[in-house]
């Protein structure tokens, strides 16, 4: 064999079809997601894949869906606070809502609806942490004027 011989063409040179540009079986998805997407993840995987956003102190109260005459205050509320997010969790419809200090008297109002119902968590910073109920949210109500 010698190495100056260039090897034979196996393509031809015009072919005799055009293949399809488009190799997904799927419609056009976008390579990020939307905001809507980013809002419903939850903030410990967010935090993960973005970073920790540059946010103030926060509270969140994070409820399931429950019966009782409650449920659509609590709603209201949750919907008012500085951040609301409804998402489905193992097949159970769950309300996240975030309140910044300046909102002490809404986070309090909120709690004292949700605080019986099994399953509520109260989360700092997004977080779940110690005495969350016994100390972060008394320390909190001291900014009610």
């Amino acid at each position: 064999m010698s190495d100056s011989e260039p090897p034979d063409r196996v393509l031809p040179d015009k072919p005799s079809y055009r293949p399809l540009e488009r190799f997904w079986p799927y419609a056009e998805l976008p390579e990020q997601p939307t905001e809507e997407e980013l809002a419903q993840a939850n903030p410990e995987l967010r935090a993960v894949l973005f970073g920790k956003p540059a946010l103030p102190f926060s509270l969140s109260l994070e409820f399931p869906a429950f019966s009782g005459p409650s449920y659509d205050r609590a709603v209201t509320l949750a919907r008012r606070s500085d951040e609301h997010v409804e998402f489905v969790s193992e097949g159970v419809t769950r309300h996240r809502a975030r309140f910044f200090p300046a909102r002490a008297k809404d986070l309090r109002d909120l709690y004292e609806l949700v605080a019986a119902v099994p399953g509520s968590e109260v989360l700092v910073d997004d977080r779940r942490v110690p005495y969350a109920r016994e100390l972060w949210l008394p320390l909190v109500y001291l900014l009610i004027r």
